[in-house]
């Protein structure tokens, strides 16, 4: 079993998330989305994976499924650089807080989100912020897609160097064409 990056306090309550090793399982749980939505977290900036960013990942994930975006901190500018204005311009907070309302219409007013998938978050960040879904958004599934593993999503990726994060990325968004 892969153990959670910060393991303080992590597994309250009965549901614990499942770790999905096979990028192509993954893309199935995704491509039945409705409303997908991918929110970028800042550290998606920073992460070079052998000559592309984790955001430009996120960037061929979009495209691939005509997801909903939501750009945190400061990663409106980047993503406009690489072709995709962000649907909401949210903090990490607000977005959290929205989706916790069965009754919001979503960041294109089109009806709440049915799979939020998560990119570049600071972990203990994301931690909260999910354990916070879990609890109060029964109607939501949330995907982290970062390489470790987050016991409060609903799907999470296994811990994982980037290398192997890198390559696991890669045959997801071959998955979602």
């Amino acid at each position: 079993m892969s153990l959670p990056l910060h393991y303080v306090n992590v597994l309250t309550g009965l549901k614990g998330c499942r770790v999905i090793e096979d990028p192509q399982a993954l893309g199935k749980i995704i491509k039945k989305a409705e409303r997908p939505l991918l929110v970028f977290g800042p550290r998606c900036l920073e992460i070079d994976l052998g000559g592309k960013l984790a955001v430009e990942y996120g960037v061929d994930m979009v495209k691939a499924l005509g997801a909903a975006t939501c750009a945190t901190a400061h990663t409106k500018k980047k993503l406009l650089e690489l072709g995709i204005v962000p649907d909401s311009t949210y903090d990490a907070v607000e977005i959290i807080n929205h989706l916790k309302d069965p009754n919001w219409k979503g960041v294109k007013k089109q009806g709440n989100h049915d799979i939020v998938m998560f990119l570049g978050m600071r972990t203990d960040f994301g931690n909260q912020g999910l354990s916070t879904l879990k609890h109060y958004a029964p109607h939501l599934r949330t995907i982290t897609l970062c390489p470790y593993v987050y016991p409060h999503a609903t799907f999470s990726l296994a811990n994982m160097k980037a290398d192997k994060w890198k390559e696991y990325l890669e045959n997801l968004i071959n998955s979602l064409k």
